[in-house]
């Protein structure tokens, strides 16, 4: 029996990991890589398998950096199932074409500048993959429910568990048999920090011989939510009545977003934030939250009252949901009072840079960094404090006020993780810490060990473990 850590191996995107056994031969995630100029090469390499020996994918959850190359693998040749949550093949739908798009015009714009300007002669050819080629592989999406027992192949059984990172998001625990002996193996998906709104705290696994953990915040502690909120409050209150500007907020269309409007609501119909106009401009985020609004059953009711804001606004609370382009354009000409809301959530493609582009270079506005920005991206750029960035090839000074507000993460800081990890009654024969940058993982992994006791380790890119 071994492991393969292709993706998310001392890095955080492209999870990635291939399980073999006699007479089996199955990948856990399938993920894009994101962030930095590397990302788009680095997702055309060729796997360490052949697509077409893969037997089936067990998929955590609907993420692009967990999903995103799915498609691919089907282009290749990988014709098997894709065994996931309900919630999550919902989502996928929605995902999969998105990403597919994206591919489709950024492939189409590289080919119109080879062909106008010499000094792109060397950029990729190769198309990542089409939208037909992510309808089709749609078709292979087996949805399955939560703490329900499947049987992919006669030598495996699994189980999804609620992982609380975002809907649908699920903790795989999974049975292989091989010469006679059946062994566990538990991969952690991404955790979500317990006490959020939306969805439920993690389900916590007491037994494992194999367990792959997620680090992505094991090295800090998230300020608690309250605090949070309150910090959320002095900026919109400081920006939208005292200096009059925009809030420019980069959101994953899927997840973040929704608590965003939750919270955003929520404080509303408290008293504590001022009328606003608020536009989610991301088609794919409207239907993300319509999607959120048909899983009822992993939702509290005061958060299914919020969400339903699409019908029915609080008092003082305008809110839009743009499809057009000519929609998203006309926002940009708004000077002050509106919160727009755009993806993409590490502000490397879509609407979000435009906004970004005609807001970060007036001090009366505020850009709002609520989620994991990875290295290379522009996000991580403004986080770090760059006062100077390139947007569509011009260079634009940084005058906006920049707020990094990590507490609403959707993913476990340390503690939360540490607290996962202390609900196993025994400790895993071999811990694997991955989806963590390498200093990170490389952390998280010590203070396992040192707390825990346990056998840890952060595995490199492409190693393998005969377990």
């Amino acid at each position: 029996m071994r492991i393969t850590f292709i993706g998310a191996a001392r890095e955080v995107t492209g999870s990635c990991f291939l399980i073999e056994a006699s007479g089996v031969r199955f990948l856990v995630d399938c993920g894009m890589h994101q962030g930095g100029r590397e990302a788009r090469g680095r997702n055309l390499e060729a796997w360490p398998f052949k697509p077409s020996d893969i037997d089936f994918v067990l998929l955590t959850h609907a993420h692009i950096d967990h999903s995103g190359l799915l498609p691919r693998l089907y282009a290749l040749g990988f014709r098997g199932p894709v065994h996931t949550t309900g919630a999550t093949a919902d989502l996928l739908s929605v995902m999969l074409l998105d990403s597919a798009f994206i591919q489709e015009s950024e492939w189409a714009g590289v080919q119109r500048e080879r062909t106008q300007d010499r000094r792109h002669v060397g950029a990729p050819t190769e198309l990542l993959y089409t939208v037909a080629q992510a309808q089709a592989c749609l078709e292979q999406i087996v949805g399955v429910d939560y703490d329900v027992d499947i049987q992919p192949h006669p030598l495996v059984r699994c189980r999804f568990r609620d992982a609380g990172h975002i809907l649908g998001s699920a903790i795989i625990e999974l049975w292989l048999g091989e010469s006679g002996r059946t062994r566990k193996l538990v991969f952690s998906g991404d955790l979500g920090q317990p006490g959020r709104p939306i969805v439920r705290d993690p389900t916590p696994i007491e037994q494992a011989e194999v367990l792959v953990v997620e680090s992505t915040y094991g090295n800090r502690l998230h300020r608690p939510l309250q605090e949070t909120i309150d910090e959320l409050v002095l900026v919109i209150e400081d920006t939208l009545r005292r200096r009059q500007g925009n809030i420019i907020i980069p959101a994953f269309a899927l997840g973040r977003t929704q608590e965003l409007l939750f919270l955003l609501a929520d404080l509303r119909r408290q008293g504590r934030l001022p009328s606003m106009q608020v536009f989610v401009d991301s088609p794919m985020a409207d239907k993300v939250t319509a999607i959120t609004l048909r899983h009822p059953e992993f939702l509290d009711d005061e958060t299914r009252e919020i969400l339903s804001l699409r019908r029915s606004s609080p008092a003082g609370l305008s809110l839009r949901f743009t499809k057009s382009v000519e929609e998203s354009m006309a926002l940009d000409r708004i000077r002050a009072g509106a919160i727009i809301v755009a993806a993409s959530g590490m502000c490397d493609a879509g609407r979000i840079k435009h906004h970004l582009r005609h807001n970060l270079a007036r001090p009366e506005c505020a850009i709002v960094i609520v989620g994991f920005q990875a290295e290379g991206t522009l996000g991580r750029r403004l986080v770090d404090g760059e006062k100077r960035v390139r947007l569509f090839g011009e260079e634009h000074q940084v005058r906006a006020s920049i707020h990094t507000i990590g507490g609403l993460s959707a993913h476990a800081d340390r503690d939360a993780l540490l607290g996962w990890l202390g609900n196993f009654a025994t400790p895993p024969g071999r811990t694997f810490v991955v989806h963590g940058e390498a200093a990170t993982a490389c952390g998280f992994a010590e203070t396992v060990a040192e707390k825990l006791r346990w056998n840890v380790e952060a595995p490199t890119p492409g190693s393998r473990f005969d377990l």
